[in-house]
C-alpha cells in the first residue's frame, strides 16, 4: 500500500500545498467578509425602502442577511479547500489559488444577484400593496350566499 501512496504524491511537495491552502483561505474568507460588509452598509437602503421606513427590521433583515452570506460563503470556501490539483511548485499553487478564489468569486457574485432579487421581490410586493386603486369604485357588491370564490 505505501508505494502506491507515495507513487500518488510524487512529485507534490507539501511546503505549497499548505501554503497554497492558507492563501486561498486567507483570500476566500477576506474577500467574503469584504462583500458581506459593503452589501450590508450599501444595500441597508433598499432593505429601508422595501420594508416601508421600518428601520428596525430592515437593521434585523439586513443582519441576519450577512450572517447567512458569510455562513453559505465560508463554509462553501472551506468545502472547497479539498478539491482540485495539489500544487507541485509556485506556479501552479499560484493557479490553483487563483482558479479556487475565482469559484469562491463566481459564488459570491450569484449570491449578491440573488439577494438583489429577493430584495427587489420584497420591495415590489410593499409597493403594490400601498398602491390606491385607479378609479374610486363606485358600488359595493354583496357576497352571493352559497357562491364559492
Amino acid at each position: 500500500m505505501a508505494p502506491l501512496l507515495e507513487a500518488r504524491n510524487e512529485g507534490i511537495r507539501p511546503m505549497y500545498v499548505v501554503e497554497a491552502h492558507a492563501a486561498y483561505l486567507i483570500l476566500s474568507v477576506g474577500l467574503t467578509a469584504w462583500v458581506a460588509l459593503t452589501l450590508s452598509r450599501n444595500g441597508r437602503i433598499f432593505l429601508v425602502d422595501a420594508f416601508g421606513g421600518h428601520r428596525e427590521l430592515a437593521d434585523s433583515v439586513n443582519h441576519l442577511l450577512v450572517v447567512g452570506f458569510l455562513l453559505i460563503n465560508v463554509g462553501f470556501a472551506a468545502t472547497a479547500l479539498k478539491y482540485g490539483d495539489r500544487p507541485t511548485d509556485a506556479a501552479t499553487a499560484l493557479e490553483v489559488v487563483s482558479t479556487k478564489v475565482g469559484l469562491v468569486l463566481l459564488v459570491l457574485g450569484m449570491m449578491h444577484f440573488f439577494n438583489l432579487w429577493v430584495i427587489s421581490k420584497v420591495r415590489r410586493r410593499a409597493r403594490l400593496r400601498d398602491l390606491k386603486p385607479p378609479v374610486a369604485p363606485e358600488e359595493i357588491t354583496e357576497v352571493v350566499p352559497g357562491y364559492a370564490r
